[in-house]
């Protein structure tokens, strides 16, 4: 028994480490923020963004693009529609802006062919028609403030980046639930920012990244990884990185953030995050892969310490003080992200989530893995 709990706890430490190291890494991030650009501006910018039923979602998104201080006559909007069954064509062929773009995925692929990547082949197909010298991704469910393009332009052009990986939050959240979903995001986009800083295994989020449209087609675009039904975002970085290791990075401003809803029940939320972890195992940065693997069986240590406590009443005090262990040191890593985020309210619902929080992790992980899920009403592996 001493032997198990030693390796669970050396795993712990290893686990601390780590979040004691991206609590460095972010601060180091943030120490000097980026300030937008400021005319005159140079770089032609194509937002690509994938749509499936989103017809709830996609009038505010236009309306954050129509407000965007960037020269309209420098961006051009490519939204695709992802064989949706609602009024989001319609809606998006409403909008009055000459540089809003609708493009059909059906005139380019039929259901027949049934794709396990329907997104990949949105996003690679509107890059084929799109004009920019810049691709910035997002989701059809996101908004952003009017600074937005101009801050990962500024980044793009004074940084020399071939990826840029920005921030993303979750907004509207009006009940536990969303609370809890929107403060786990948060240290997910707290590792992606610190990791970027450290060059340690970097991470990123499709609702909001940027990266050279001739660069896409000189590492292939997809090729090689379009037949994962997730990855558009995170493999295709590691494809970039692989052929410029210096030329990722990550933007650490207010202005850059994009927001996007938290999803409405527990079956979508183990669907979401079942398509995350689905790629876990896929990255060619094993460092990564590494950093996964310490935090799912830290968190599966602990959902089945207290299992085996039922039986052996001995573990409950070496259960609760790894425990303490595992909150002071995720508090650590976590209050700077919140603040930046302004999401620092969140953090009264950090201790009553963390069943949920470690639970869910040992599930998703695993289906992730062995498993197939949803999303958008389709049945992918």
């Amino acid at each position: 028994m001493y032997i198990l709990l030693g390796m669970i706890m050396a795993l712990g430490l290893v686990y601390g480490f780590l979040l004691v190291r991206y609590r460095y890494g972010w601060r180091q991030l943030t120490q000097y923020p980026l300030t937008p650009a400021a005319p005159p501006y140079r770089t032609k910018v194509s937002v690509i963004v994938p749509a499936r039923n989103e017809a709830a979602n996609i009038p505010a998104l236009l309306q954050a693009f129509m407000a965007q201080d960037y020269p309209q006559e420098l961006v051009e909007f490519i939204i695709i529609d992802d064989f949706s069954t609602d009024d989001t064509a319609a809606l998006i062929r409403a909008c009055p802006a000459p540089n809003v773009r609708l493009l059909q995925l059906s005139d380019h692929f039929s259901l027949a062919q049934r794709l396990n990547s329907y997104k990949k082949k949105a996003i690679e197909t509107a890059i084929g028609i799109s004009t920019g010298a810049l691709i910035i991704t997002t989701d059809a469910d996101c908004v952003m403030g009017p600074k937005w393009i101009a801050t990962i332009v500024k980044c793009y052009e004074e940084g020399q980046a071939k990826f840029i990986a920005a921030p993303v939050a979750f907004h509207q959240e009006n009940n536990f639930f969303k609370q809890w979903q929107s403060l786990d995001f948060l240290t997910m986009q707290g590792i992606t920012g610190a990791a970027s800083a450290l060059r340690s295994g970097s991470m990123c989020n499709g609702a909001n990244l940027a990266y050279e449209k001739a660069v896409f087609y000189e590492v292939d675009g997809f090729k090689g990884i379009d037949h994962l039904a997730s990855g558009d975002d995170m493999l295709l970085m590691h494809k970039i990185f692989k052929a410029y290791p210096g030329g990722i990075t990550y933007i650490a401003s207010r202005d850059a953030i994009v927001y996007t809803l938290p999803v409405d029940n527990l079956k979508d939320f183990m669907h979401q995050r079942i398509r995350w972890s689905s790629k876990a195992d896929k990255y060619d940065d094993k460092r990564l892969t590494r950093v996964l693997a310490v935090f799912y069986f830290w968190n599966a240590c602990m959902v089945l310490l207290p299992v085996a406590a039922i039986f052996i009443p001995a573990l409950w005090p070496w259960w609760l003080w790894m425990m303490v262990y595992k909150l002071l040191v995720e508090l650590y890593f976590i209050i700077p992200v919140a603040r930046f985020f302004d999401r620092s309210f969140l953090l009264r619902i950090f201790v009553p989530g963390q069943p949920f929080h470690m639970l869910y992790i040992l599930v998703a992980g695993w289906l992730g893995k062995f498993g197939t899920y949803e999303w958008k009403g389709r049945k992918v592996k």
